[in-house]
C-alpha cells in the first residue's frame, strides 16, 4: 500500500509555488515564535504561558468527553482571555516592542563585547577573596533566564568590577549574603536567593554556597562560581556538575572558553542565525 501510493502521488505538486509560499509562511512563523521565546525567557510569562496550555487541553478533554459545564465555564475565560492576556504580558509586550525599535531582526550585532574585561574582572575579584578567604557566590547568566532570582536580590544595575564583588562580599555587610547574578556583563543584584540542591550525591562538608551554585545549575545553564569561606577555594558549577580547587589559570581559561568565545561567535550571528543554531541543536542535539 505505501509502494503504491508512492507511485500514484503527483510528485511535481511538491514544486509548485504554492508549497514554497506556505513554506515561507512556516518559517517566518516560527521565526517570530522563536523571538517571542527569547522575549519571555527568564520572565513569569513562561508560568503564565503554561496556564494558557492546561486551559487549551481543558478545553480539548471537555469536547471530546462532551463535559458541557466544563466546556461552557473554559469558554467564558477564554472569551475575556485576549483582554487578560494584554494587562498580565505588558511588560513583556513592551520589552518585545522596544527590542524591535532597536534596531531589524536581521541586522547583525555591532555593539562591543566586554565578555573579556567581565573574566578579567571576575579573575582578579576570585583571586583576591580567595586568599583572604572571603566567601562569594557570583552567578552569571548564559541561555536561560535567571529572572525569577533577580526579584530576589536587591538592584545593583553597575557595571561589573573587581572592587565592587569584593566590597559587596566583605562580611558583615549587608549584602555579603546570597549571590551576585551578572546579567548581559552588569552586575544585576546582589543579596538574590538561589534553589538548594537536595541531591544526596553532594559530600556533606560542602556548604550551602555550594549547594546554591549547584541546585542552580540543575534549572539553568548559568555559571556559577564559589569562593570557599573556609578554606578560599574556587569552585565553578554548570548543568549540574561541579569543579573543585580550581586554580586561578583553571578558572581564566573556563571562563575564557564559555563566555569570550561564545560571545565572539555569537557576534558573527544575527538573531536569524541565532535561530537556525537553535533548531539544528534542538533537532540533532549538537
Amino acid at each position: 500500500m505505501p509502494i503504491e501510493f508512492l507511485r500514484t502521488f503527483d510528485w511535481s505538486r511538491l514544486l509548485s509555488w504554492r508549497t514554497g509560499i506556505n513554506i515561507i509562511d512556516i518559517l517566518i512563523v516560527a521565526f517570530f515564535m522563536y523571538q517571542l521565546m527569547k522575549i519571555v525567557k527568564g520572565t513569569r510569562a513562561v508560568e503564565l504561558l503554561k496556564g494558557i496550555g492546561v486551559i487549551l487541553l481543558l478545553k480539548l478533554v471537555s469536547v471530546l468527553f462532551q463535559l458541557n459545564t466544563t466546556e461552557f465555564i473554559v469558554d467564558f475565560v477564554i472569551q475575556w482571555s485576549a483582554l487578560a492576556l494584554i494587562i498580565i504580558f505588558q511588560p513583556e509586550l513592551r520589552r518585545g516592542l522596544e527590542h524591535l525599535g532597536r534596531g531589524s531582526v536581521f541586522s547583525r550585532k555591532r555593539k562591543s563585547n566586554p565578555s573579556e574585561q567581565v573574566v578579567e574582572h571576575l579573575s582578579h575579584a576570585l583571586q583576591y577573596m580567595g586568599k583572604r578567604r572571603i566567601g562569594a557566590l557570583i552567578s552569571i547568566e548564559m541561555e536561560s533566564g535567571l529572572e525569577e532570582y533577580i526579584e530576589t536580590g536587591i538592584p545593583i544595575n553597575a557595571d561589573l568590577s573587581s572592587e565592587l564583588l569584593i566590597n559587596i562580599f566583605i562580611p558583615n555587610t549587608p549584602l555579603h549574603d546570597g549571590a551576585v547574578i551578572i546579567k548581559d556583563f552588569k552586575v544585576a543584584t546582589a543579596a538574590s536567593y538561589l534553589p538548594l540542591s537536595e541531591s544526596p550525591a553532594i559530600p556533606k562538608k560542602l556548604g550551602t554556597r555550594h549547594r546554591a551554585a549547584i541546585g542552580l545549575s540543575e534549572v539553568s545553564d548559568a555559571i556559577t562560581l564559589i569562593v570557599s569561606e573556609e578554606t578560599g577555594d574556587i569552585s565553578i558549577s554548570r548543568r549540574g556538575n561541579l569543579i573543585n580547587d580550581m586554580t586561578q589559570e583553571e578558572v581564566v581559561e573556563y571562563l575564557n572558553k564559555e563566555i569570550v568565545q561564545t560571545e565572539k561567535e555569537k557576534e558573527t550571528q544575527g538573531p536569524l542565525q541565532q535561530f537556525i543554531e537553535a533548531v539544528r541543536k534542538g533537532v540533532w542535539g549538537k
